[in-house]
């Protein structure tokens, strides 16, 4: 029983393998290497005319395609659908390439400019850090109290004056409009140019300042020369008239002797 068992698979295996049997049709074959890779070879066309077009076989097959074999249709030959989706994909690859150059310069043209003009990196610019910044220092950053170098009497002229309170103000107008011009955007040049314009104000101011602080020893001299002038000649008015009054009483007593003589 085991025996007959195994005749019957080998004979169902053999008809298998004979049922799957490769089988070579050179029609076929000319047609997949056609459609695939190889030339458009009418020649290979079968079946042929035969003698003057006689052949029953070729009309029947290409009576309702007689221009099959002259139409060349794989879709990787020159005039392919596939050949004109790879060239449309290669020049879609180089427009994207162009289009992004494109952008990056556009993008490396604005940062360059807005590094120009913006205010978040102002203090990065070569002439600030040699020039303005140190010209400015003792405006954005003050160590010493303006009033230092002037005498106790001269301070107290100062402030009491309303001079100190003038120069504050005009100070921290100047403070803020140079910290304004740092940080708004600007083109480099007007940023320059507004930095030369205040340091002009701010050394005029400085200058008018410690002026101030010079002579305010002479306005304090002057006052107090005005005010014992002032005493002196309160005191010579006042000794003035009390010497009018004596030399009156004298003239009338001596009118009066005059008149008595004379009666």
């Amino acid at each position: 029983m085991t025996r007959l068992f195994l005749f019957l698979l080998l004979c169902a295996g053999s008809l298998l393998a004979r049922a799957q049997r490769l089988i070579h049709d050179e029609h076929i074959e000319h047609q997949q290497e056609r459609m695939v890779f190889k030339s458009w070879d009418r020649g290979k066309f079968t079946p042929r005319p035969g003698f003057l077009g006689l052949n029953p076989l070729y009309w029947a097959t290409w009576a309702l395609h007689p221009n099959y074999p002259k139409t060349d249709l794989r879709p990787l030959g020159p005039f392919g659908p596939q050949t004109q989706r790879l060239m449309l994909t290669a020049a879609t690859s180089s427009a994207d390439e162009a289009y992004r150059l494109h952008s990056d310069t556009l993008r490396n043209s604005a940062l360059s400019k807005s590094s120009v003009y913006t205010g978040l990196l102002s203090d990065l610019d070569p002439l600030w850090l040699l020039y303005y910044q140190k010209q400015f220092s003792p405006l954005i950053y003050p160590e010493r109290n303006p009033l230092d170098g002037a005498g106790e009497k001269e301070q107290k002229y100062l402030v009491s004056s309303g001079i100190y309170q003038w120069y504050l103000a005009e100070k921290d107008e100047i403070a803020e409009r140079l910290e304004l011009t740092r940080s708004t955007t600007l083109e480099r040049g007007e940023r320059l140019l507004s930095y030369q314009r205040l340091l002009g104000e701010y050394q005029k101011l400085q200058a008018t300042w410690l002026e101030k602080k010079r002579l305010a020893g002479k306005y304090i001299s002057i006052s107090e020369v005005k005010k014992t002038a002032s005493g002196a000649r309160k005191t010579l008015s006042k000794w003035g008239k009390i010497d009018i009054a004596i030399a009156d009483r004298i003239l009338k007593e001596a009118e009066l002797r005059v008149g008595g003589g004379n009666e």
